[in-house]
């Protein structure tokens, strides 16, 4: 049977990250599903469906293959899915791990989210409360916006939307002790590899950063954030 809260994570080159987030899932005794999302072109694709293989017959985890979309459409693809069978929806990047604590964190996420329309996230010890490098939300979130995230980023700037849009519903909530580490080269836990040499190279950074000042200052965040007021009012 399924749960109510689906964990998508859009991976691509590190099939090594599947048995160490199945580790964290072990560790944290989280039992929310697992989605990940692999590119059909991925040249490790094959490293991926031998992990795959290795967890059939564990529900929680779910692999799905499909036309590189980069993380951001692959992200919006998989939640729409989603959105129409899952209560919560979640992102965590491939590099990022749950960690134990009194409480299992999908537990804590779905505690924050049980009351309505609302976006949650934690600690990453590297961001903090600054920026939701992994989040989650309501699923009519998805519904009432038609995504995750705004189509017009690639890889950046997702988590400042989240952000935006949290503050601007008045329903965001950040959990200091509900860690979620992202091991990344910014906070030396990771090396610098091809993924992150991509979606961090100046045209990306240039690319997804004026997307994103479109986005904000040109009315699709107005027009978003008149749609989930609207939503947060219904559901009062």
């Amino acid at each position: 049977m399924a749960d109510d809260l689906l964990v998508i994570i859009p991976t691509r080159g590190r099939p090594q990250a599947v048995p160490a987030l199945a580790q964290a899932w072990e560790d944290t005794g989280a039992t929310a599903d697992l989605l990940f999302a692999v590119d059909n072109d991925d040249p490790e694709l094959s490293g991926y469906k031998a992990e795959a293989a290795k967890l059939k017959g564990d529900g929680r985890f779910r692999f799905v293959y499909g036309k590189r979309l980069r993380l951001c459409g692959t992200l919006n693809q998989q939640a729409v899915k989603a959105a129409k069978k899952y209560r919560f929806l979640a992102f965590l990047g491939d590099d990022h791990r749950p960690r134990p604590a009194a409480m299992p964190w999908d537990a804590r996420i779905r505690e924050c989210l049980s009351g309505g329309p609302g976006i949650v996230y934690g600690n990453d010890l590297l961001m903090g409360e600054r920026m939701p490098t992994a989040v989650a939300m309501t699923s009519d979130i998805v519904r009432t916006l038609g995504y995750f995230s705004p189509p017009a980023l690639v890889h950046l700037c997702l988590d400042l939307c989240w952000l935006e849009w949290g503050r601007g519903m008045g329903r965001i909530t950040y959990l200091d002790d509900m860690v979620i580490e992202h091991l990344h080269p910014a906070a030396e836990k990771a090396d610098l590899d091809q993924g992150y040499e991509e979606c961090n190279s100046p045209e990306q950074v240039s690319a997804d950063s004026a997307a994103y000042y479109d986005y904000r200052d040109n009315g699709g965040l107005d027009t978003d954030l008149a749609k989930l007021r609207k939503l947060v009012e219904e559901a009062s």
